[in-house]
């Protein structure tokens, strides 16, 4: 995909798309740092980890990281960030020390807002209260801990290298390290999970006074070893009785849901990942990462780095593996495949504000969806109904060209 300046067009395939608007404000910027290492690799896990050697190349991947940056920072002059991502694998496993110098090579690079988030991924097996407290006085003020089970069972079926107990323990030491906002990621529709045990991992969770919850479904997806060797999962019935007994637990202790699968205490989203279904700019540095960014003219390109660690770190290949800019025909998916995902779904300037397109773009597939009881009949929001919610695959179609 190449663009013609001169006609201020996207050529798409060879055929001009329909003229853009310029953007009239850019939207809030985030960076989604990638640590592609786990300990072990999970046999439900489509992301992109490997397995840690016993020496991680730290220092390596931080220069590395920060020369990815670097190429990046052309696109993002004069922004501030409003949120930062450590995500994985398992970026826990790295050293304060090694972080520290990422998140001041970073800052030196792009200033960051006053009341910026930035968000570390941890797992129990990986807590270790020291490093917890070094992590906290760099700035780092928000953990999400992946505790999946609480169930020994249940962790030993999905490959976990934590025990129930150091699940707990986490929570604990997470508060004692100062992290007074953190999320506990849990999963249902385990092998062989009733209602009861969902549940009880529920109350678990709650009891231990997470301000977030990521709730979600286990999925087999493709490319894992529970694609091509899959396990018993619960029957359709139980999946459902399952939802609908956990989101009335999770209300009735106040985390409210505000997309598919995040609940947050009151003024406790994660905001880095509201910016993303709002259709903010993100970079992504690091194997395998993704990023959008927006331009003043109205172009949104989309990147991805190289995958593989070892590329990523070879001196003679490309941090950026490929880039897309979205053309015309593309937008009006891209933006409600993220905005639909949120419960209130979002306000409808945001559409023109963040696209460059007219509302009008969208009045067809709106109509449609509107008919058919899957999107709210509201002009000045975007959202889904709630049945829309449970078959958004069938709501987006209506917006696909």
């Amino acid at each position: 995909m190449t663009r013609d300046a001169s006609a201020s067009s996207l050529i798409v395939g060879g055929a001009a798309s329909s003229p853009r608007a310029p953007l009239p404000t850019l939207p809030p910027l985030s960076l989604y740092i990638h640590i592609p290492w786990c300990v072990r690799k999970c046999p439900y896990c489509d992301f992109n980890s490997h397995t840690a050697s016993p020496v991680l190349p730290e220092q390596e991947y931080v220069d590395a990281l920060l020369a990815d940056l670097d190429q990046d920072l052309h696109a993002v002059y004069g922004r501030k960030l409003t949120s930062i991502f450590f995500g994985g694998g398992t970026p826990s496993l790295f050293s304060a020390e090694a972080l520290g110098r990422l998140l001041k090579g970073v800052e030196q690079r792009i200033p960051f807002a006053d009341d910026i988030e930035i968000t570390l991924e941890a797992n129990p097996g990986t807590f270790e209260q020291e490093k917890f407290v070094a992590y906290r006085k760099l700035g780092i003020n928000r953990l999400s801990i992946g505790i999946q089970s609480f169930q020994q069972e249940k962790l030993k079926a999905l490959g976990r290298i934590h025990n129930g107990d150091e699940a707990v323990r986490a929570a604990g030491m997470a508060r004692q390290a100062g992290f007074d906002n953190f999320n506990l990621d849990l999963m249902h529709g385990l092998p062989d999970q009733s209602l009861d045990d969902a549940l009880a991992d529920l109350r678990q969770a709650i009891e231990l006074q997470p301000t977030h919850i990521s709730w979600y479904q286990l999925t087999l997806e493709p490319n894992t070893v529970f694609w091509n060797q899959p396990p018993v999962l619960p029957e359709d019935d139980t999946l459902w009785d399952i939802q609908e007994a956990g989101q009335a637990l999770l209300a009735e202790h106040g985390y409210a849901q505000y997309e598919v699968s995040a609940y947050a205490q009151p003024g406790k989203p994660a905001r880095h990942n509201l910016n993303y279904w709002s259709f903010g700019d993100f970079i992504g540095i690091g194997a395998g990462a993704h990023g959008k960014l927006s331009h003043p003219d109205g172009r949104i390109v989309r990147t991805w780095k190289t995958r593989l660690p070892k590329d990523y770190l070879n001196p003679a290949k490309n941090f950026q593996a490929g880039e897309k800019a979205l053309s015309n025909e593309e937008l009006p998916f891209d933006f409600l495949m993220n905005a639909l995902r949120l419960t209130a779904g979002v306000e409808s300037r945001l559409y023109p504000e963040r696209t460059g397109l007219s509302l009008d773009t969208l009045a067809k597939g709106r109509r449609e969806a509107e008919q058919s009881g899957l999107m709210q009949v509201e002009p000045s929001r975007l959202a889904a109904t709630e049945r829309g919610q449970l078959f958004l695959n069938d709501l987006l179609q209506q917006f696909l060209s």
